[in-house]
């Protein structure tokens, strides 16, 4: 069974969007395809998660291509499609884990969301999805998986996520239309609807706490999803075992998404 597993991914090549620290559901997915026999390359926003994803990355080979990118800026997004080819030459897997929105638009009322934090979450969490899949394809000449990571928010009212929530519309959304441009270079896109983890952007929502304990008692599992299952669900998504899946929304959640109260 590990043998079969480490052959899932043999010879692919991917890039990771997203990994912040160890508890980043990116990272608990790089780790699958790690694991299955891929070649990963990473990236970091900013220097202040330099270091983490450094540290996170080196344990893949020193080899290891890991460079900035600030997914609102065109020409950063160039520049690391442009290492990776000149290192590699081809892509097959790529990892969009990539959302912000400006905190005091995840307090409050929807309402309230000023045009500008509109704006930035939408750039940052949806639109870097079309401008990532966009550059990669010309790298995915055998075709490839595009995956990113939205929320149950997209579909449903959370209190305080707010903004993020229409974001995530979005880039569910996007992921569809990107499915129907990509399928004829046998390009897939999917997106994976996790349930709450504790990571870094989590952590940023208020009442979050509140939100697991939820989970927890209203999921027809009584729990919550744990990260190494969204790495399976990744790994899934990322092989030949999905290969007729695209512009789907998989939900990740240990069935919280079916309940109706």
């Amino acid at each position: 069974m590990e043998l079969k597993q480490m052959s899932l991914l043999s010879g692919k090549v991917g890039i990771v969007f997203g990994v912040a620290n160890k508890r980043s559901i990116a990272w608990a997915i790089a780790q699958a395809w790690h694991e299955a026999g891929a070649r990963l390359a990473f990236t970091y926003q900013g220097e202040r998660l330099r270091e983490n994803v450094e540290e996170l990355g080196a344990a893949f080979g020193s080899d290891t291509l890991i460079l900035p990118c600030d997914v609102t800026k065109d020409e950063d997004i160039a520049t690391v499609f442009e290492a990776l080819k000149a290192k590699v030459g081809r892509l097959d897997l790529l990892l969009h884990s990539v959302a912000f929105a400006p905190r005091d638009a995840l307090e409050g009322q929807f309402l309230s969301t000023s045009r500008e934090a509109f704006r930035i979450a939408h750039d940052v969490s949806a639109y870097s999805l079309v401008a990532l899949a966009r550059t990669a394809a010309s790298l995915m000449g055998d075709g490839g998986s595009i995956i990113t990571m939205s929320y149950y928010g997209a579909e449903k009212v959370v209190p305080h996520y707010n903004v993020m929530g229409v974001a995530k519309a979005a880039l569910e959304a996007s992921t569809r239309y990107l499915a129907y441009d990509l399928g004829p270079r046998k390009i897939r896109v999917n997106c994976i609807s996790a349930g709450p983890v504790n990571t870094l952007a989590a952590r940023g929502i208020s009442g979050f706490t509140e939100m697991v304990k939820h989970y927890e008692t209203h999921a027809p599992l009584k729990r919550n999803v744990l990260p190494q299952e969204l790495g399976a669900a990744g790994l899934f998504l990322a092989s030949d075992g999905s290969a007729a899946i695209t512009g789907q929304v998989i939900y990740v959640d240990c069935g919280y998404q079916i309940m109706g109260m």
